[in-house]
């Protein structure tokens, strides 16, 4: 199962022409059948024959139009923060993805406690309620009917949607659409023969753009946007790291491990010999920034993007930390929520996260709080 799961992201991130007989012809088949539900459906919406819901506070949406990890998540948690500043009262909605309460909703956080685990809730929305003070989190697979629990229950002015771009039920006062500045549309293919949730035209839905992992220049980015743009504003924005160290034999709810000392200087940790391993969408992402922190990887695990960790890949975890004689296990933030207490490490872990800084921030904030 495992290797026709990498097969088939090999293709989806492959430009090659679809053979006869292969498996990319059958995805290229999947991917057409699949652009023709997506082109009626944004039509309906389109006549109004859909219709969308309206809450009684303001919703801003941040979302993307690729499969992956765009930095919906940071950018979630950056924007909350910044408006909270402001003075407005926020609450963050997420579908819950993989969560036991992703079908029926629920409240991960009031703000002050959290209210469930990282299996209840899902990785994103844990993470978020552990690193977001006097912001609650709920979760819903219905984000109309999590907006009106998040209304009852705590009254916001705002509603973040993290990922609501293609949750077109429910009516926003703006768009954010998160596009990679390595590569906005993939190989331009719907999914499963791309990473294109929907065609690339459908991104003049957006208010306004913010180009993650940005460079020191994306022009060429800049013109394949504007190519089938609507001429929306386009933000840039970057990664920055940190990280906060977790003592072995230390076993804790993972929100605790939070409150640990975070530092933003990888120096120390510059040819120190480590295991990693990462459950996300960008794994290969994750290794190269480890390599560029001049890390020592004696080896590495990369699972699917929101894998629940069994104690059996702990064991291998732990096995290769012992036989390579690593200093450290290193994981992201994402994936240490999800192993929850299971972790039993025979050296330190490190957890690595990322926050999202705007190039342009006073103009992007002053966008943001024109158009509410």
């Amino acid at each position: 199962m495992n290797v026709i799961r990498k097969k088939i992201e090999k293709v989806m991130y492959s430009d090659e022409k679809s053979r006869f007989f292969s498996v990319e012809l059958f995805l290229f088949i999947a991917s057409a059948l699949y652009g023709l539900t997506v082109k009626i459906r944004n039509a309906l919406y389109g006549l109004k024959i859909f219709r969308q819901k309206r809450l009684q506070c303001k919703v801003i949406s941040i979302g993307n139009i690729t499969v992956g990890g765009t930095g919906k998540t940071p950018m979630t948690i950056y924007l909350a923060e910044k408006l909270s500043t402001f003075g407005y009262k926020i609450v963050v909605i997420s579908r819950g993805y993989k969560g036991k309460f992703e079908k029926k909703g629920g409240v991960i956080s009031n703000g002050k406690e959290i209210l469930t685990g990282s299996e209840d809730s899902g990785d994103e929305p844990f993470l978020m309620a552990a690193k977001l003070k006097e912001i609650p989190i709920v979760v819903g697979q219905d984000r109309y009917s999590a907006g009106l629990l998040a209304i009852r229950n705590f009254n916001p002015d705002i509603i973040i949607l993290d990922d609501g771009f293609q949750h077109r039920g429910l009516s926003r006062d703006i768009d954010l659409l998160l596009l990679d500045s390595m590569r906005p549309f993939g190989n331009g293919r719907l999914i499963p023969r791309g990473i294109l949730r929907e065609p690339a035209i459908s991104i003049r839905r957006a208010d306004a753009f913010i180009l993650t992992r940005s460079s020191s220049d994306n022009a060429e980015t800049f013109n394949t946007v504007s190519a089938v743009s609507d001429k929306q504003l386009v933000f840039e924005a970057y990664n920055t790291y940190y990280f906060f160290k977790v003592e072995k034999g230390v076993v804790s709810e993972p929100a605790s491990g939070f409150r640990n000392e975070m530092s933003d200087d990888f120096t120390p940790l510059a040819r120190k010999k480590i295991v990693a391993f990462s459950g996300i969408a960008g794994n290969d992402h994750f290794r190269n920034t480890l390599s560029g922190y001049r890390c020592d990887l004696a080896d590495f695990f990369g699972f699917p993007d929101h894998h629940q960790y069994s104690e059996e890949d702990i064991r291998r975890i732990s096995r290769a930390a012992r036989d390579k004689k690593a200093d450290f296990v290193m994981t992201t933030e994402k994936d240490f929520v999800r192993i929850g207490g299971k972790f039993n490490f025979p050296v330190d872990i490190i957890v690595v996260g990322v926050k999202m800084c705007l190039k342009a921030e006073k103009s992007f904030l002053e966008f943001i709080k024109r158009k509410l």
